[in-house]
């Protein structure tokens, strides 16, 4: 089993959209995570939902966890409103993009490798074009990955 051949199709997010929008993409297509491409469409970064969900935690939450105990539910059950206006590169760790990719003809032990040594439940499967561009085929999801798996 090739790369290609367990790439499936993906929603791809402009890393200047809106974050709140990105929440809803994963909510609605149920995702692990995202890709996000830059303004020429070239892939820049993936975003697992649990670096999203990182986003919404106040930093001072983060630094004592001690303190999520004294946030009320009501408080709690607008997370969401913490990305509001907030574009999606904000939301992306500090430093170099997060894009962990595999070529068309790596095979399933390399992108389950892959996978476990970036803790990364999406995987975008890359084609680099003569130019250095790279296109994307689509992404590889741990799920689809271990769905396959036990089909073989």
């Amino acid at each position: 089993m090739r790369a290609r051949d367990l790439a499936q199709s993906c929603v791809t997010t402009g890393k200047d959209a809106q974050a709140i929008e990105a929440v809803r993409a994963l909510v609605e297509h149920d995702l692990p995570g995202l890709l996000v491409v830059d303004s020429a469409g070239q892939p820049y970064a993936t975003l697992p939902a649990c670096d999203l969900i990182r986003a919404l935690v106040p930093a001072y939450i983060r630094e004592d966890p001690v303190l999520a105990d004294v946030i009320d539910e009501p408080h709690a059950d607008h997370l969401c409103h913490a990305v509001a206006g907030r574009k999606l590169i904000d939301c992306l760790p500090v430093g170099r993009p997060f894009l962990p990719t595999a070529a068309p003809d790596s095979t399933a032990m390399e992108i389950a490798e892959l996978m476990a040594r970036t803790r990364s439940p999406l995987i975008a499967v890359v084609e680099q074009g003569a130019t250095g561009q790279g296109r994307v085929l689509g992404v590889i999801t741990a799920a689809h990955l271990l769905k396959q798996l036990l089909q073989t």
